[in-house]
């Protein structure tokens, strides 16, 4: 079963939770953003970001004006205290992990070391 994690182990910004309702309901699917960590990229792990049908059991969930992130419980030990954001700028729109506990970061903002 999904545990609700704690608002200091993982957080949902508000400009986050917005852009996930809005493409969730344009693509008639569960405002459920999954968050996960892979081996790869420049330098050594990489975001991951889709769209659940449903959490996981392994699965902790935080919730941000009803839209939920959700992330399993191995990634979650990479990217615990982080939050998630949505931002715009003039280099485009994306989701951005801000990870204290990443050592070192690639340019394009989703590979991290620790």
């Amino acid at each position: 079963m999904a545990t609700l994690a704690p608002a200091s182990d993982i957080a949902l910004t508000p400009a986050a939770a917005a852009r996930v309702a809005a493409i969730a309901a344009r693509q008639n699917k569960p405002a459920i953003l999954r968050l996960s960590v892979e081996g790869g990229g420049c330098s050594g792990f990489q975001y991951k970001f889709g769209f659940a049908d449903a959490p996981e059991a392994a699965d902790v969930v935080v919730e941000t004006d009803g839209v939920r992130l959700v992330v399993d419980d191995i990634s979650l030990d990479l990217v615990r205290g982080a939050s998630v954001d949505y931002i715009e700028s003039l280099g485009g729109a994306s989701f951005k992990v801000d990870n204290p506990n990443a050592a070192s970061g690639c340019g394009c903002g989703t590979s991290f070391s620790v």
